[in-house]
């Protein structure tokens, strides 16, 4: 553990600290645009769903999908995540060599694009109401923009139609998209129908650095995260009710789940789209709370590793995993009891996950019903003060409350960490302080005779022979 600050926290002198205390200047990051080959072999698309647009390039239309390299027996050599609106330049099982270009996308915006051919019919695109036109002042140009109606009755958007008038497909236009076409226009699949402007290179000065690592190690609920849907299934859009959107998903077990956008908000999914558990209906910060609920603890650790290391990369730095993974161990050591069964605990409470799992093994053992709870996500603060020992905890932060409620509830603290046995001035249980070697006692004569013949501070095979309680302490761990 204290190997694991030390190695987190000594790089952390070389990140952006807090932009507004000491003025620094914003890194900007270039995006990518193009993906390469790093390696020769056959592509295989998973999980891709596809149209030809006018040039005959391959739009990808989903956003779950995943471009493989295999070599010639089948192994898997790198694997890509492919972004909605990219165009694929090779097609599923061709041949490619090392450096050549695999696909291309614009970085810069989010695209809505048609499915289908047809004709762009504007529903709800009312000029001063939902719309309004905006003069690019670099370029002069003019593009209309979609803006918050205060009506939320009226819902702006595009219908793609055939030439018997069918409605093919409807697409939401969320506040901000430039509109691309024009209202009665053709259109043909692939076609771009609105663009929604990202930052053109996202400044990493405030959300980045170490007030990003302080956010993820605290485990603090973004501002306005992302609601993520719960199971897989396929998307239906509901009403707009109450400045919010509702949008259902079902799964294959006709279960349904309701979920409330806000609305304005751009929604990722198109209706009929098939969706996987964990994955944002809407752009934003994914809460990771919501990924431990809905994806549970590996994922939930890939996550907070990734995103951790990600800080620390963009500045250079190499930190090894274990580090990260040491911490994020300990911010989940929690369990919440659900149901009691036959034990001692309370609903609702907060239990080390280890006095659980020994609990749990002790009941099923003699035959009764054990109790079970969910993980929790504790952030390194609230951690560290729901330790056992109260002096460890008191030495760290709220010494006032810590002190207070030790006394109230009568704790005993059984001093069994680094902290508290330092507090109290006692050998610190680590190497020959550790429980198993504290009974060792050797005798005077032994000592004396070591003297005698000038041996004394070295070891003879005769004393090198383990004590009894020293083996069945080492044997058990």
């Amino acid at each position: 553990g204290v190997i694991a600050a030390q190695s987190i926290g000594e790089p952390g002198t070389q990140l952006t600290m807090r932009t507004f205390h000491i003025g620094g200047t914003a890194s900007h990051t270039t995006q990518q645009t193009t993906l390469e080959a790093k390696n020769a072999g056959l592509v295989k698309l998973h999980n891709v769903t596809t149209v030809k647009d006018k040039k005959g390039d391959l739009v990808v239309m989903n956003r779950s999908g995943a471009l493989i390299i295999h070599d010639q027996k089948g192994r898997e050599k790198e694997r890509h995540a492919v972004v909605y609106g990219a165009r694929l330049k090779v097609k599923d099982g061709g041949d490619v060599k090392q450096g050549q270009l695999l696909v291309e996308w614009d970085p810069y915006s989010f695209t809505i694009m048609t499915e289908d051919d047809g004709q762009a019919v504007f529903k709800d695109v009312l000029d001063g109401q939902t719309v309004h036109e905006q003069v690019d002042e670099n370029t002069g140009m003019s593009a209309l923009v979609i803006i918050e109606s205060p009506d939320e009755k009226k819902q702006p958007r595009i219908e793609v139609r055939d030439s018997k008038g069918k409605v093919l497909r409807k697409y939401l236009l969320p506040s901000g998209a430039h509109l691309m076409v024009e209202d009665g226009h053709a259109v043909s699949a692939g076609d771009v129908l609105a663009k929604i402007p990202r930052e053109t290179a996202k400044t990493k000065d405030i959300t980045g650095g170490l007030p990003r690592v302080v956010e993820l190690f605290e485990a603090r609920r973004p501002k306005e995260p992302a609601v993520i849907t719960e199971i897989d299934g396929v998307v239906k859009y509901g009403d707009v009710q109450k400045q919010y959107r509702k949008i259902f998903v079902t799964g294959d077990d006709a279960e349904t789940r309701e979920y409330q956008l806000p609305r304005g908000s751009h929604i990722n999914v198109q209706e009929g789209e098939r969706v996987k558990a964990g994955e944002p209906l809407m752009d934003g910060p994914i809460d990771p709370h919501d990924i431990l609920r809905v994806r549970g603890e590996k994922e939930l650790q890939r996550y907070l590793v990734d995103e951790i290391q990600e800080v620390y990369r963009l500045q250079g730095v190499n930190i090894n995993d274990k580090h990260i993974e040491v911490i994020s161990r300990q911010m989940m050591r929690w369990v919440k009891v659900e149901e009691v069964g036959d034990s001692a605990f309370l609903i609702d409470e907060v239990v080390d996950r280890f006095r659980f799992m020994n609990e749990n093994n002790r009941l099923t053992a003699e035959g009764k019903k054990a109790a079970s709870g969910h993980p929790l996500l504790l952030g390194i603060t609230k951690a560290s003060l729901s330790t056992d020992s109260f002096i460890s905890a008191a030495s760290f932060q709220e010494t006032t409350r810590v002190l207070t409620e030790a006394a109230i509830s009568g704790k005993v603290d059984h001093l069994r960490g680094l902290k508290e046995n330092v507090i109290m001035g006692r050998l610190i249980p680590a190497g020959t302080g550790m429980e198993f070697y504290r009974k060792i006692k050797i005798p005077d004569e032994v000592i004396e005779g070591l003297g005698e013949t000038g041996m004394e501070g070295e070891y003879t095979a005769e004393y090198l022979v383990e004590p009894e309680h020293i083996r069945e302490g080492v044997a058990e761990v």
